[in-house]
């Protein structure tokens, strides 16, 4: 059972709920919050309470369907007020204004993105806020179910490619892999895209060891044992979450530094065979923006002729900008980086320091001058040099004898 970063409750469609997993609490509280209007979904987008590309879609469109259900059947609310239910044309165009503010909460995640010009078409063609209501709710919940189905595919796709590839490189010993941010059940509707993978993998390694131990096959396979996630700075979501998703799922990890990759890579007594990463937007080329520390990840596994795999939907690829050097990378607060949030911990012994109700208290802490300018970007770009493949629910895209790769189909 994997975790779950967004509860839709779809059993009544003209009465839907939708709740997030409050992300900047993990690992220490669970904490949901429940999404009523537009303005909710942009809120946790915004905060990053809730965050990973295609779960940013989804909490997105899940929040215009929340919104549209207010107007259709709570009257009282105080979302009414932004339209005339009366008028139909003069409520799209509002709809159409709140879609573009919504857009704003992350602009570098194409999902997002993309998610709000199908709704756009869908508002367009809707003759009255029924019509609309009935067919966002058949989108959101055929964009939930696609979403999970193809992380699925995903995670086999690019598990079977890596350990087929070792086996026919004449590698059949265990091996490691590594990860940034988090793309995993936190970051989708479940499973995960780059961490799917390894889920895969992991599920592969189980298997086989199985076969081997029951003495129903003798032969040698490639079998991933380890796992190696980036902190992930300034924001931690690999401590944080991806950690976190490990130990739920036991899959044998160590937690290392952003600035460990390289000493990591030459000392690690398990050999590392592979980097899987996520990403929120792949342009035309190949080039793909993901969280910050993915470019430097990618330069390092070359260095070290180490396999470096972007992991995505096509919902990720954007099929209009021709390379990264166009993609608009977010930066984001300086506080995000001064400041260090996390859980209270007693100094002494460890434990979790608790207020009145029992619940663990969130702080902060600052790490750095406070007059000091920052740069924060969101974001980096890898070139698609650096990048041996990108697995999508379509399969495994590599590079063809120019060094390029060809997307076309995916578009």
């Amino acid at each position: 059972m994997s975790l779950e970063a967004i509860c839709f409750d779809r059993s009544n469609s003209e009465r839907i709920s939708v709740k997030v997993l409050n992300q900047l609490l993990l690992p220490y509280t669970t904490k949901y919050i429940p999404i009523h209007t537009i303005d909710d979904g942009y809120s946790v987008i915004k905060n990053m309470q809730v965050r990973g590309a295609p779960a940013i879609a989804i909490v997105g469109s899940l929040s215009v369907l929340a919104e549209i259900q207010l107007l259709e059947y709570n009257s009282s609310s105080s979302v009414t007020k932004l339209y005339n239910l009366e008028n139909w044309e003069f409520t799209k165009r509002a709809l159409n204004d709140k879609l573009d503010f919504l857009l704003s909460s992350r602009p570098t995640a194409v999902n997002l993105s993309n998610s709000l010009v199908e709704i756009k078409k869908i508002l367009k063609s809707s003759t009255e806020l029924q019509h609309f209501d009935r067919d966002m709710y058949s989108y959101v919940c055929q964009l939930i179910d696609e979403d999970l189905a193809n992380n699925m595919k995903m995670g086999d796709n690019g598990a079977k490619y890596l350990t087929d590839m070792l086996k026919n490189d004449g590698f059949e010993e265990e091996f490691a892999v590594l990860t940034i941010c988090n793309t995993g059940s936190l970051a989708t509707s479940g499973y995960g895209t780059a961490l799917g993978v390894i889920r895969s993998l992991w599920k592969d390694s189980l298997a086989k060891a199985r076969k081997t131990s029951s003495g129903l096959d003798s032969k040698r396979y490639p079998k991933m044992n380890h796992v190696f996630p980036l902190e992930t700075r300034p924001y931690n979501q690999g401590s944080r979450l991806t950690a976190y998703e490990l130990v739920y799922e036991k899959i044998p990890s160590t937690l290392i530094t952003d600035s460990s990759i390289a000493y990591k890579i030459r000392t690690s007594p398990i050999p590392i065979k592979a980097a899987f990463v996520g990403a929120d937007r792949i342009v035309r080329n190949g080039d793909t923006a993901n969280k910050i520390g993915t470019l430097q990840l990618a330069v390092i596994c070359k260095q070290f002729k180490i396999k470096f795999f972007v992991v995505a939907p096509k919902t990720t690829i954007d099929n209009v900008t021709e390379t990264g050097d166009d993609i608009i990378v977010e930066e984001r607060k300086p506080e995000e980086f001064k400041l260090v949030t996390g859980t209270v911990v007693d100094p002494e012994d460890g434990s979790l320091v608790l207020n009145g109700s029992g619940e663990p208290i969130s702080g902060k802490v600052g790490i750095a001058p406070p007059g000091i300018d920052v740069w924060n970007p969101a974001f980096d770009v890898t070139p698609h040099e650096f990048i041996d493949g990108i697995v999508t629910e379509e399969g495994v895209f590599t590079k063809n004898s120019h060094g390029e790769f060809e997307l076309q189909s995916l578009f």
